[in-house]
């Protein structure tokens, strides 16, 4: 049966990104309703069907075995194959390559290709596939390939020759550099190696993880082990969970982080994924590549944490869960994967899980705080306070002298102790964020609204609070605090200004919308009080808010029954 027009035209350009950033629920319940019964769909149209459902839910595997099932029922149906391509590859299932030979104009399809000549050794024909292959957004996807196949055929001249224009173009210089120096490197030639290692350190700051161990690698290889350890100490202001990985980044160091032509193949693809993993089209691309880069080397580790970031940011938590589960336990980056996994297993709905496995990680790791930091911040989102408290206590435990960067964890902690109702704790570790952190617009916005809200300490809370503006004016929760502040201070006309600024740029915050109603009522202007009363009661507001929201509007005879229409309207 042929597949509806306007589907087929949809399926092939959103699957991809539907199977990456579907709308998922914020934290599924432990035992999800039963799906759809979507397995007694049939015919190819059904199992097509399937496959879309499938996808809109980031289910990959099933997403794949559904089309597969479509192409099954109607195989010469061409508008059924590159789905099925597409969703195979993101699964990493072996059914992949057989249908990227049925794909000769789309660009991942003949990549794929390649990489099985890669893996076979073919490098002449790996060589030949890759520059056959249909150019994709200007990419220079096949000029690395092709030259990591040179390469792989012993032709390090020819390699270099073909990376030169991309050293010579100020756009592309430092992924030439980068490429351009794994290969002098693989091929023993140091002083020109040495020369472009600079090049990509002096351009970069060696500013990312994977730059850092490449250039750290060629260090220690050199004899040069301080330096080696200043460039992955440096590391540490990029990435707050890699001081976890530093020591045993260090140890692994003297291992070529690219030991071989294939390997360089698939640094091509993660070196490109991590150019559009930030864009908008990343969503769709980047996960091929990066399926591409394991498909040749499936223990590159990097390429998996950069995957399960791509699957996180879509929401799809199981999937990524799934990405990450072969990392071996001795990896140089396994307490970062595990980190990453307990925030993953508490975003599916496995919270337990993961606070069970943090636990294990700050004893795996005793002189870290970031477990200990981390679990705090899973029990403060679930409103568990107390406990929250605890955690952050050990992490902060665990830190000698404190850094600039330690004020988060003062900043963090300071809430839970606020919700906690120890706000004289709360205080003094806000007041420690800011010794730390002394322009954090955060921190001296809910120092200075905690202090506006208790009527005292005003003038300082509008000192603070003003700092917080000029850092950001357009914050519609700072707004709010600077109008509330100067509510306390008897300026209604000031406060009404700013809380209606702060209302159009967060119409649905509840507490924005009871702050303004005082605001109204202040300056006598009853009508109106009582409508943002009304409004912020639909707003979903806080126990403690609904309470003072409900009595307002008891006391001052307003209407708890108004419709709904009349009163977002």
């Amino acid at each position: 049966m042929p597949i509806p027009q306007h589907l087929r035209r949809s399926a092939v350009l959103v699957l991809a990104a539907s199977l990456l950033a579907a709308a998922a629920p914020e934290a599924p319940a432990p035992n999800p309703p039963p799906r759809p019964n979507r397995y007694q769909t049939s015919g190819a149209f059904g199992a097509f069907m399937d496959g879309r459902f499938a996808a809109s839910q980031g289910e990959l595997d099933i997403a794949a075995a559904a089309f597969l099932r479509a192409l099954e029922g109607d195989p010469r149906n061409v508008d059924l194959i590159q789905p099925a391509f597409i969703a195979t590859l993101l699964a990493g299932r072996p059914e992949a390559p057989h249908l990227a030979r049925r794909l000769p104009d789309v660009p991942m399809a003949q990549l794929l290709i390649a990489n099985q000549e890669i893996k076979a050794g073919n490098w002449d024909a790996a060589e030949q596939r890759v520059r056959a292959a249909p150019r994709q957004g200007g990419q220079p996807a096949q000029v690395l390939l092709a030259a990591w196949a040179q390469q792989g055929a012993g032709r390090t001249d020819a390699a270099l020759a073909t990376l030169r224009p991309l050293l010579d173009n100020a756009r592309t210089r430092t992924l030439g550099a980068l490429h351009s120096a794994l290969i002098n490197d693989l091929a023993a030639r140091h002083a020109e190696a040495q020369r472009l290692y600079r090049i990509m350190q002096a351009d970069t700051g060696g500013a990312n993880l994977r730059l850092g161990q490449m250039i750290a690698s060629w260090q220690v290889r050199q004899g040069q082990l301080a330096e080696a350890g200043a460039t992955l100490r440096a590391l540490l202001e990029n990435g707050e969970d890699l001081p976890l990985a530093v020591s045993s980044l260090l140890a692994a160091a003297a291992q070529r982080p690219v030991a071989r032509p294939t390997d360089g193949a698939a640094e091509v693809y993660f070196s490109l994924a991590s150019l559009v993993a930030g864009q908008r089209e990343g969503s769709e691309m980047a996960p091929q590549l990066l399926r591409l880069a394991l498909d040749l080397r499936p223990d590159f580790t990097q390429a998996r944490l950069l995957l399960a970031e791509v699957l996180e940011a879509g929401k799809n938590w199981t999937t990524a869960l799934i990405i990450l589960a072969p990392v071996a336990a001795d990896d140089p980056l396994s307490g970062v994967v595990r980190l990453r996994r307990a925030t993953l297993l508490d975003r599916a709905g496995r919270t337990d899980d993961a606070l069970r496995d943090l636990d294990q990680l700050a004893r795996d790791f005793p002189d870290s705080p970031l477990a200990y930091a981390q679990a705090g911040d899973i029990l403060r989102v679930k409103s568990r306070f107390g406990e929250a408290v605890t955690s952050y206590d050990r992490a902060i435990a665990r830190m000698t002298a404190p850094k600039q960067g330690a004020w988060s964890l003062y900043y963090t902690r300071g809430i839970a102790q606020d919700r906690s109702g120890a706000w004289p704790k709360a205080e003094r570790d806000f007041q420690r964020a800011l010794e730390l952190m002394p322009d954090h617009p955060y921190i001296l916005n809910y120092l200075g609204y905690a202090w506006a809200d208790q009527g005292r300490n005003l003038t300082k809370a509008r000192a603070l609070l003003e700092r917080a503006m000029e850092r950001k004016p357009n914050d519609g929760a700072i707004t709010d605090s600077m109008g509330w502040v100067l509510f306390r201070q008897g300026d209604a006309p000031g406060a009404i200004r700013l809380l209606e600024r702060a209302a159009e740029l967060q119409p649905t915050d509840a507490v924005i919308n009871l702050h303004l109603g005082d605001a109204y009522w202040a300056a006598g202007r009853k009508r109106e009080a009582n409508f943002q009363w009304q409004r912020a009661l639909l707003l979903n507001p806080e126990p403690d808010d609904k309470v003072k929201l409900e009595a307002k509007l008891r006391e001052n005879g307003a209407a708890l029954d108004a419709a709904p229409e009349r009163i977002v309207q």
